[in-house]
């Protein structure tokens, strides 16, 4: 059975509330809910996680891998720091799409640059909860596609 992580780091436990001009008012748990119903229709596992903290990210990437698990990854602002997520996305194997709510390139500039976007399968930012959605496609459209051939 194919099998996605989905691993969301610092601050997206306050989806809904924090800053919604930005992030929408759309919650984590109502993204996991669509995430999983949509999983569940396709016969995916679902693994959902959020962390404020950077090694667990880190330590849930290598599980990924290790269990040739795809992942949805919305590293927060760890996307534009965090040389240990990016190294454990290139050591692990994991096929990782990177997420962002909002656009990180019309944003402040020290948002325009993500230092995990060349280790990753893909970057999909800009459609608030809906670029989860589209992660999720893209997984089933290419990863899962790729593994099969």
């Amino acid at each position: 059975m194919n099998a996605i992580h989905l691993i969301n780091g610092p601050n997206l436990n306050l989806l809904g509330s924090r800053e919604p001009s930005v992030y929408g008012t759309v919650t984590l748990a109502g993204i996991e809910e669509r995430l999983r119903s949509t999983c569940d229709e396709r016969k995916i596992a679902l693994q959902c996680r959020q962390s404020n903290h950077e090694g667990d990210l880190v330590t849930w990437i290598q599980e990924a891998g290790e269990a040739k698990a795809a992942v949805i990854l919305n590293a927060g602002a760890y996307t534009h720091t965090s040389i240990a997520i990016r190294d454990a996305i290139a050591g692990s194997g994991a096929n990782v799409i990177e997420v962002h709510l909002s656009n990180i390139h019309a944003r402040e500039t020290f948002r325009h640059t993500s230092v995990l976007a060349p280790v990753c399968a893909g970057v999909i930012a800009g459609f608030g909860s809906h670029s989860y959605d589209l992660a999720l496609e893209a997984i089933c459209n290419t990863i899962f596609e790729t593994s099969r051939n």
